[in-house]
């Protein structure tokens, strides 16, 4: 009887281990996202906020997830005039750039964690591009932390606006097809 008793234990322990990862919703208000991006004459920098998400956790890992970005929430904190900050804002929330008033959102999907390189979609403006980044990832008590500085290519989401790809004489009013987003998540 003893056998039997342990084999079950076994065969239980064995099935919990294979249960599926336990989804724990982002706190879209302790989470952040911080923009940078350049032009050949300067930069700007800002925040945009997450609206929501969740990742997916099993045991101490976290295995997926996803988030979603709010992007009429999108702020420049370096351009301290408030006429000029509105009408950059206005510029980068057109048809210009991320044409808010069709695509208010943007996303990101995790398809793979690998140690500590995350690999997902991202989608912007309904166009939708794998990605890889190298991440600071905390998982503790059923709790996620997240940190990762991710560098796009916004010409790859049909951004051209300004870009010495498809604007060859455009001089010193380039501006980089690279920005970078500094996203940090956490749990509830």
């Amino acid at each position: 009887m003893k056998k039997v008793s342990l084999i079950l234990t076994a065969l239980v322990m064995s099935i919990a281990s294979f249960a599926a990862p336990k989804a724990v919703k982002v706190n879209t208000a302790a989470s952040s996202i911080a923009w940078y991006a350049e032009k050949v004459t300067g930069k700007h920098n800002g925040t945009v906020g997450i609206s929501a998400g969740a990742l997916n956790v099993d045991g101490n890992k976290l295995v997926g997830g996803n988030f979603t970005i709010d992007l009429k929430t999108i702020k420049a904190l370096d351009i301290t005039d408030p006429g000029y900050n509105q009408k950059f804002i206005g510029h980068i929330t057109s048809g210009d750039f991320f044409e808010i008033e069709k695509f208010p959102t943007a996303t990101f999907v995790i398809t793979k964690i690998a140690g500590n390189q995350v690999t997902g979609n991202l989608t912007i403006k309904g166009i939708t591009k794998s990605i890889s980044f190298p991440a600071e990832i905390s998982v503790k008590g059923g709790k996620v932390a997240a940190k990762a500085s991710i560098t796009i290519d916004r010409t790859d989401y049909n951004i051209q606006y300004g870009s010495k790809k498809f604007f060859d004489s455009i001089g010193d009013k380039a501006i980089m097809d690279d920005f970078k987003l500094v996203v940090s998540l956490v749990s509830e």
